[in-house]
């Protein structure tokens, strides 16, 4: 598998990462040893990142990630997540330490390469949403972070791409956090491309553009958007529900929908919906890492493929980008 460099860390990364998620749920609620067989097939594959999160079948997903590592004695990157709430912020920094710590006892690690914040950025905090605003994810959230990076026990600080388009925008300041979760997919490709001023679900602002303009490594996420690009009509059973939208002004079912537009260019392909869906997250240069959300063995085989076929031919993206915005809005675009 081909290797893209982590923005301004330098560190190569595998183009696709094995996210360790609910929604594809094999981390979660797996077999132990399935959960083994596709963590040792994704780095006999070439994928040398995990991503995890403490809100992952709450803290099974580390726990699962971290037994199969220490049983297949595998040197890969691994990344986790924690939910900082207003109130944690509140409570000082020993909370966020706690919640970092136990997040480590879970993975039987003692140090993480990416600690990210996993929660929106929002104008102003939000008690209700649990979201943090800009002043607080760059102030007292970083300055937590960068207490563990000084331990040694982080070596790279990222954040979700969540909340409000334009505060998330703001949070990315240049010498501060080095990776960024950005959701970026075949439906709603605005956090890389410019968009129809009245595109109906969220404008991500080109935020992949605004990252790696001061440095930071770029992971899309998202990239089949919960499933509605996986091209089957049954979720896998060990797959998690769909739940809310990460973004505003769309839906599961919506995404379904649009995405069966995509189907005839696939078909003209000779690829499969979720092939395309893949290779047009890979065809943005400044993505890094593409993260998938396996639900078995053989969607990690799926993606490595479609990895190894490459990014789109340009015209496919064009006309990808085409669909995408069809009847969301006119010509004219955002810069």
């Amino acid at each position: 598998m081909r290797q893209r460099i982590l923005g301004r860390t330098g560190q190569a990364i595998s183009e696709i990462g094995f996210g360790c998620g609910n929604m594809g749920g094999l981390l979660v609620r797996g077999e132990r040893r399935e959960q083994v067989r596709a963590v040792a097939r994704a780095i006999e594959l070439g994928i040398t990142y995990f991503d995890t999160a403490a809100q992952y079948g709450d803290g099974a997903s580390e726990q699962n990630l971290g037994r199969a590592l220490a049983e297949l004695k595998a040197e890969v990157l691994v990344g986790t997540k924690i939910n900082v709430t207003p109130a944690d912020l509140d409570a000082g920094p020993a909370r966020v330490r706690t919640l970092f710590l136990a997040g480590l006892a879970r993975l039987g690690r003692e140090s993480v390469d990416v600690l990210f914040y996993h929660g929106r950025i929002r104008r102003e905090r939000s008690v209700e949403q649990r979201a943090l605003a800009v002043a607080d994810v760059l102030g007292p959230l970083l300055d937590g972070f960068r207490s563990f990076q000084r331990e040694g026990r982080v070596r790279w600080l990222g954040f979700t791409g969540l909340g409000d388009t334009e505060a998330v925008l703001e949070a990315m300041q240049p010498g501060t956090f080095d990776l960024v979760h950005c959701y970026f997919n075949a439906l709603n490709p605005s956090a890389g491309y410019s968009v129809p001023r009245t595109f109906q679900p969220q404008d991500l602002g080109r935020m992949i553009d605004r990252a790696s303009a001061v440095g930071m490594g770029v992971l899309a996420i998202r990239i089949l958007a919960g499933g509605a690009l996986a091209g089957v009509a049954e979720r896998h059973p060990l797959a998690g529900g769909t739940g809310g939208a990460l973004i505003d002004g769309t839906d599961y079912d919506a995404d379904t929908q649009q995405a069966e537009r995509l189907r005839p260019l696939a078909d003209e392909l000779g690829i499969s919906l979720a092939e395309l869906a893949i290779r047009f997250a890979l065809s943005k240069p400044e993505v890094a890492c593409a993260l998938i959300g396996p639900s078995s063995l053989e969607h990690v085989e799926l993606a490595a493929r479609a990895a190894e076929a490459g990014p789109l031919p340009i015209e496919v993206g064009e006309r990808i980008l085409g669909l995408a915005t069809r009847g969301n809005g006119d010509a004219q675009t955002r810069g």
